[in-house]
């Protein structure tokens, strides 16, 4: 499976925000799925110790059972972005569900931003969407939800981030012990070689 997105996909799908195209040694740095009563406080805690902004892509039935959770990311300075309601799968649900899915999801997000649940979406609902949302991917996956991956996941991010990356990482319980084991050591390190973090999208 891909950790740095393959550069044919930009070309086939430019209205998708892949990465950002700065001379800056900016970063983008996304979490999906949550929050998460064990993971949300793990993440939060560590990018405020180093004082990084960070954006998250929540699932709104999982901000509804953890409101303070929400506010709590909001209220520290982050970007919310929209990531469905219920974390439908694009390929496998009929276009109209899938719409009404993302609508359902009403957090608080000016900058109408969307990630597709697991990646997955087709032609037709991107064309859909991209009327209303700025439809963000990434370039560097850090398959943080694998169990026993934190060595891994460090790899994977230090040695293919470049100018403008977006990195994606997850906010749910499957990554928690990976990123207790691994998050705060790859930032300090990126932070080291020079990059900041950016939320303007």
């Amino acid at each position: 499976m891909f950790v740095k997105t393959p550069k044919i996909f930009f070309r086939l799908f430019p209205s998708i925000i892949w990465r950002h195209n700065t001379d800056e040694k900016k970063l983008w740095l996304t979490f999906d799925d949550g929050p998460c009563l064990k993971t949300t406080p793990l993440i939060l805690s560590i990018l405020e110790k180093l004082e990084i902004q960070a954006t998250f892509f929540l699932v709104g039935k999982d901000a509804e059972k953890s409101p303070q959770l929400t506010s709590k990311i909001l209220d520290n300075g982050h970007i919310v972005g929209n990531h469905s309601y219920s974390h439908k799968d694009g390929f496998i649900t009929n276009n109209t569900d899938y719409y009404n899915d993302i609508e359902k999801n009403t957090i608080e997000n000016k900058s109408k931003i969307f990630r597709p649940p697991y990646g997955r979406i087709t032609l037709r609902q991107m064309m859909y969407l991209r009327k209303k949302y700025k439809i963000v991917m990434w370039d560097v996956f850090g398959w943080d939800f694998k169990a026993n991956k934190s060595k891994k996941i460090k790899k994977n991010i230090l040695n293919n981030v470049q100018k403008g990356s977006i990195i994606v990482l997850h906010n749910n319980s499957k990554s928690y012990l990976n990123l207790k084991e691994s998050l705060e050591a790859i930032l300090v390190e990126l932070k080291e070689m020079g990059y900041k973090f950016s939320t303007t999208w």
